[in-house]
C-alpha cells in the first residue's frame, strides 16, 4: 500500500524502501529457484529407479578413508617393485634377456677371476673347439685360448656401452626437456645445436677424434662413440615435452608458483622415463656395433682383449673367411656380440611393457584383490588416488 499525505493524496515511495523491496523480491526469487533446482535434481528419478544427488553434495564431505604409514609403504612397494617384477616374470622376453645379461655380468666379474688372461702360446695354434677340455672353444693362430679372449673382453664392453648409453641419454634428456619446456630463444638455440650434431657424419668424426685423443679407457671410448648420438633422442624428447607442458597438473604447478626447474624435474621428466630408459637400452646396442666396427677397422687403439680386435685378427691374419679350421676364431666373438645385442633388445621390449601403466595396474594386488587381500576394490582405488596425490 502506497503512503498518503495529510490530504489523503498518495506519496511516492522513498529509495530505501524500494531498494529493500527489490532486494527482498530478488532473494526470494533466487531462494525459490535454488531450492526448486536442488529439490528437482534430488527428486529426479533415474532410469534404474534411483535418485540423483546434488552436484554440490559430492564435494561437501571429505573421504573417511585414511592410510597408515605401513599401508602407504605397502602400496608403494606393490606399485614400483612387486608389480613390475610380476610383469617381468610373466614375460619370456624379460626372462631370457635378463638371464643373458646376467651371464655377461658374471663373465665380467667372476669370469675374469676364474679364467686365465689370454696369453700367446697358451695352447697349440688353431686348436679346434671341443677337442680338449683345457681349451673347450679352441685357440687362435697365436695359441691364445678363445674362451679367455671372449671372457676378458666382456668387462671393457659392458663399461663402454654403459658409459655411452648414460652419456647420450643424459644429454638428450637435458636438451630435450629444457628446449621443449622453456621454449623461445632457448628452444631455438638448443635445436640448432641438435640439428648441427645430427648433420655431422659420425664415422669420420670418430676417426679424427680417435686419432687425436687416442682413448684407452672404456668410459672415454663410450663417450666418444656417443658424441652425436644424443641429438636424435633430444628431438624426440622435445616433441614429448611439448604435449606435456600444457597438461592440467603442470598448469597447476605453474599457478602455485613452483619454480621451472622443479616442474621439469618432478612433473615433466618422470613421465618421460619409460621412453628415456627404453631408448637408453636401444642406444647401448648402437655402442656395441660402433665399438666392434672401429676396433675391427683398427681405428681405436689396442688396450686389451676386445671382440672387434679378435675379429680383425681372425679375418686379416688367420684366414678365418677361407679356412674352416680357423672359423671358430671368427664365430665365437660374433656369437658373443649377437647374444649381448639380443639380450638388450629383449630387455628393451620387456621394459616397454613394464612401463605401460595399464599392464602394470593389472598386476597390482592393492588394486585387484587377486591375492585374497581384505582390501576392497573401492578402498584400494581410494588408496591409490591418495598415493598419487601425496607421493
Amino acid at each position: 500500500m502506497k503512503p498518503t499525505d495529510q490530504n489523503g493524496q498518495s506519496q511516492p515511495q522513498t529509495d530505501d524502501s524500494s531498494n529493500r523491496e527489490a532486494t527482498g523480491d530478488l532473494e526470494h526469487l533466487l531462494g525459490d529457484d535454488s531450492a526448486s533446482t536442488t529439490e528437482s535434481d534430488a527428486d529426479r528419478p533415474l532410469p534404474d529407479g534411483g535418485r540423483t544427488e546434488s552436484p554440490i553434495a559430492a564435494f561437501s564431505s571429505a573421504s573417511g578413508t585414511t592410510m597408515s604409514r605401513q599401508e602407504r609403504a605397502k602400496v608403494i612397494y606393490d606399485r614400483w617393485i612387486a608389480s613390475p617384477a610380476r610383469v617381468l616374470r610373466q614375460d619370456w622376453r624379460a626372462l631370457v634377456g635378463l638371464a643373458l645379461l646376467l651371464g655377461y655380468v658374471l663373465m665380467a666379474t667372476a669370469g675374469v677371476v676364474l679364467v686365465d688372461a689370454p696369453q700367446v702360446n697358451q695352447g697349440p695354434n688353431l686348436l679346434g673347439p671341443f677337442e680338449t677340455l683345457e681349451h673347450p672353444l679352441g685357440t687362435d693362430g697365436n695359441g691364445q685360448d678363445i674362451v679367455s679372449l671372449t671372457v676378458h673382453a666382456t668387462p671393457m664392453m659392458l663399461i663402454m656401452i654403459t658409459a655411452g648409453a648414460v652419456f647420450a641419454t643424459t644429454v638428450a634428456t637435458i636438451v630435450g626437456v629444457g628446449s621443449g619446456y622453456i621454449g623461445g630463444n632457448v628452444d631455438q638455440a638448443l635445436m640448432t645445436v641438435s640439428d648441427i650434431a645430427m648433420t655431422i657424419p659420425g664415422l669420420p668424426l670418430l676417426i679424427v677424434l680417435a686419432a687425436a685423443v687416442e682413448p684407452s679407457h672404456p668410459v672415454t671410448i663410450g663417450v666418444l662413440l656417443s658424441l652425436t648420438a644424443w641429438a636424435g633422442l633430444a628431438r624426440s624428447i622435445r616433441s614429448q615435452v611439448l604435449t606435456l607442458r600444457d597438461v592440467e597438473y603442470v598448469e597447476a604447478s605453474r599457478t602455485m608458483g613452483i619454480s621451472r626447474r622443479t616442474i621439469m624435474l618432478k612433473d615433466v621428466t618422470p613421465n618421460l622415463m619409460p621412453y628415456i630408459l627404453v631408448s637408453m637400452v636401444g642406444h647401448a646396442r648402437g655402442v656395441i656395433y660402433a665399438s666392434v666396427g672401429l676396433y675391427f677397422l683398427g681405428v681405436l687403439p689396442v688396450t686389451g682383449a676386445n671382440w672387434g680386435l679378435t675379429l680383425n685378427r681372425a679375418y686379416s691374419t688367420g684366414g678365418a673367411m677361407h679356412s674352416w679350421d680357423a672359423a671358430h676364431w671368427l664365430i665365437v666373438p660374433m656369437i658373443a656380440i649377437i647374444l649381448l645385442s639380443f639380450a638388450l633388445l629383449l630387455l628393451s621390449q620387456a621394459l616397454d611393457r613394464v612401463f605401460n601403466p595399464r599392464v602394470r595396474a593389472k598386476h597390482m594386488k592393492t588394486n585387484h584383490d587377486a591375492g585374497g587381500s581384505s582390501t576392497s576394490d573401492s578402498d584400494a582405488e581410494t588408496d591409490s588416488m591418495s598415493v598419487n596425490k601425496g607421493l
